[in-house]
């Protein structure tokens, strides 16, 4: 069935990927102690979400007009469908970094100038990621601008904005936060393997393959697990690898092109959980 022209945007939108956005705001607020200032944390929140959702309507146009998701086996694409022209994905993919743009400022205004060079860095970030001639997601770099962008800055960067300090343990939950993100990508990865070494696009699972990329994401989720105990939780790295069981066991199987698509629900429902629960004792212990 034809999805309608609302439902088209909200799944270009993978919302299925927008923990990777909500979690690093979320520990980055409770870890600063001292309380939550809430209107930062929006600001910073609208950001992330805002980049998110920006990357992935990015990364459906600049796939879509290359042809590298003609076979694609993993979500509803709206450029790839040719249900909507190219040019207003791109268009949308703009507003939504404007979006990112607009509160990026008030939070600089808000806290330090040095937020808006590192903000540009992130817009820049995203769309390049598969767009421009030489989008660095093709060449296996995603994991490493997602570790950046979605680790160490949107959860520094939020714990920074609350009382204008880099608080303790901060740099380990970005480790914790970011390799979660990664793990989602890997997740997309993993599925995608074949389509993407067809299209030329070079990920790190298309190099290595879907056995050695399996493990990758074990590496992945143990590096979340221990950015969380070294971070002063050790109960949340506990958490982790308890909450991430389902999403190994799928990745450490057989499984291979759509039949990995439950990976993705099983490694966001994770996030969720290790995020949920990570910020929770944070802010009962800060």
């Amino acid at each position: 069935m034809t999805p309608g022209p609302l439902r088209r945007w909200v799944l270009a939108a993978r919302v299925r990927t927008l923990p990777a956005a909500a979690v690093p705001v979320a520990l980055g607020a409770t870890l600063a102690g001292g309380g939550v200032n809430v209107g930062r944390t929006l600001l910073a929140l609208v950001v992330a979400l805002s980049l998110q959702i920006a990357t992935n309507y990015a990364n459906d146009y600049s796939d879509g007009v290359r042809g590298t998701d003609e076979n694609r086996v993993g979500p509803f694409r709206i450029t790839a469908s040719r249900l909507v022209e190219p040019r207003v994905v791109r268009s949308m993919a703009f507003a939504f970094f404007g979006v990112a743009g607009v509160a990026g400022l008030l939070l600089a205004l808000l806290s330090s100038w040095w937020l808006l060079p590192i903000g540009a860095a992130a817009v820049l970030a995203g769309w390049f990621y598969t767009g421009g001639p030489k989008p660095y997601g093709y060449l296996g770099l995603g994991e490493l601008f997602v570790l950046i962008f979605f680790g160490f800055v949107a959860t520094v960067g939020t714990a920074y904005v609350q009382h204008d300090h880099i608080p303790k343990g901060a740099w380990w939950w970005g480790l914790s936060a970011g390799s979660m993100a990664c793990a989602l990508l890997e997740a997309n990865n993993l599925r995608d393997i074949t389509g993407d070494r067809a299209a030329g696009k070079h990920t790190v699972a298309a190099r290595i393959g879907r056995r050695a990329g399996g493990w990758l994401y074990v590496l992945w989720v143990g590096a979340s697990a221990l950015g969380a105990a070294y971070g002063g939780l050790p109960l949340v790295g506990a958490i982790a690898v308890a909450a991430y069981i389902p999403a190994l066991q799928i990745a450490l199987s057989r499984r291979e092109g759509r039949d990995l698509l439950p990976l993705l629900q099983a490694s966001a429902r994770a996030q969720l959980i290790v995020g949920g629960s990570g910020a929770l004792l944070l802010a009962l212990t800060r």
